[in-house]
């Protein structure tokens, strides 16, 4: 029946928000590694905040995801594995990270005349990551032939993957990402509501919950997602799609995620949002002044 999606889809976004807070709680009184300034970082303003918020979402949404309700072994491991490996990565990214290179363009030039950034690392590791993750998630009917299920994989992979670094890319204003998260989150949350899949709607809700738990932190310009958390909203949601969308659509949204992430290298997001009322509103909705 109906009402069990939506008791599933509660139940997600509750256990991703109170993990997600409890998690940023508790690394706020003692950090995963280092102590609090080793997490210090200014924002577009100057103004100094902690990127603790990132560890937080990952490890809230991973512990959120591993205790969901409904949801099948391999989906299960599929999430906390999308979604600690990729924080863990960004998180390497955040403390580690240089600004010699930028862009997933600049990481992989880098990488080819031999430098190995820690960009690098992030976006070959989460590639391996998305793609593990991938192989346990049953997309939808089985294809026939041996390539054509390594050739789903690989796809499924790279969406996985690309979400997770697409997420990051708009991680540049207070709320930016979340929003955009939760923007992009809510039709696979409808979607799994829709085909009345508790599973599904677990699954969905699971970042969305986290993320909006910790919303007003990264609104109020006292924390941010940082590369950890932005990286595993992108991936967490990325493993709602693979797990819930058909072949068609799952390519459909790759293609996009391709697009942005293609675009993201010759234009600045921030001036197109900018430039345009309606996004420049939901861009600017619970911030304070520019």
């Amino acid at each position: 029946m109906a009402h069990r999606s939506w008791l599933g889809a509660l139940a997600g976004a509750a256990l991703g928000a109170v993990a997600a807070r409890a998690a940023y709680t508790a690394f706020n009184r003692r950090p995963p590694i280092g102590d609090e300034k080793t997490w210090i970082r200014h924002n577009h303003r100057g103004e100094t905040l902690t990127l603790l918020e990132g560890p937080a979402f990952a490890a809230g949404a991973g512990a959120a995801a591993a205790l969901a309700p409904g949801l099948s072994p391999r989906v299960r491991a599929a999430a906390v594995l999308a979604g600690v490996g990729s924080g863990a990565l960004g998180a390497y990214d955040d403390l580690r990270g240089a600004t010699s290179s930028k862009g997933f363009k600049g990481h992989l030039t880098a990488l080819a005349r031999g430098e190995v950034t820690s960009g690098a690392v992030k976006i070959l590791g989460i590639g391996a990551t998305g793609l593990a993750a991938a192989a346990l998630v049953p997309g939808g009917p089985a294809p026939r032939s041996g390539a054509a299920r390594a050739a789903g994989t690989l796809l499924d992979g790279a969406l996985i993957a690309g979400g997770a670094n697409l997420a990051n890319l708009f991680d540049l204003r207070p709320g930016r990402a979340i929003k955009v998260g939760l923007l992009t989150g809510g039709p696979l949350l409808a979607a799994a509501l829709t085909k009345d899949d508790p599973a599904g709607a677990a699954l969905a809700a699971v970042p969305l919950g986290a993320a909006a738990a910790l919303l007003p932190d990264d609104l109020g310009e006292r924390a941010m997602l940082g590369d950890a958390g932005a990286n595993a909203l992108g991936a967490l949601l990325g493993v709602a799609a693979v797990a819930g969308l058909r072949p068609r659509a799952r390519l459909a949204v790759l293609a996009g995620v391709v697009a942005l992430t293609a675009a993201s290298e010759k234009v600045s997001f921030t001036k197109v949002i900018a430039g345009n009322r309606v996004l420049n509103r939901l861009d600017m909705l619970g911030r304070r002044p520019a």
